[in-house]
């Protein structure tokens, strides 16, 4: 095993996408045979803050733009999470360790129709609205304390 404790993490931004009925949007994860759904997520390019990047990912991953959703929340802190060893080197370059991430709770105001995951960036195969209670068992296990923790903190203003 080697050690990459010496590797950044990749500073990104995230976010969870509640709709009106509380219900959160998960994307499954077009570049794996596996079951891997997650959260719109992105890093962050030069120049750009959190926010503003989480709201590019957000359009790049779903076609949802920022007229169509308002900002709840922003996590109080980063989140971190470790990619597992077989994927270090695979993944960014080899650059990174894993991420380092600021998240956004925000309401999504359209409709269903407007979400659109066949973009020039596409990540995601298939997408639906989950409960709250259900994305930890949907997230890849090397994600789920991150997004217990999201979980816990945006859970109530959702």
């Amino acid at each position: 095993m080697t050690d990459h404790s010496a590797l950044p993490y990749r500073p990104c931004a995230g976010v969870m996408l509640a709709n009106r009925e509380g219900r959160i949007f998960v994307g499954q994860r077009f570049d794996t045979s596996s079951e891997a759904w997650q959260m719109p997520q992105g890093g962050i390019d030069p120049g750009e803050d959190a926010e503003m990047a989480a709201i590019r990912e957000l359009g790049e991953e779903t076609g949802v733009h920022g007229g169509l959703v308002e900002i709840i929340a922003r996590s109080r802190e980063e989140y971190f999470y470790d990619l597992p060893d077989e994927l270090i080197g695979k993944m960014w370059g080899g650059k990174y360790r894993g991420q380092r991430q600021y998240w956004f709770l925000m309401r999504f105001m359209g409709q269903d129709s407007d979400i659109n995951i066949h973009t020039k960036h596409q990540e995601f195969r298939a997408w639906r609205w989950s409960e709250l209670d259900e994305i930890e068992k949907l997230i890849v296990p090397f994600k789920r304390v991150l997004y217990r923790g999201l979980i816990e903190e945006f859970g109530p203003l959702v």
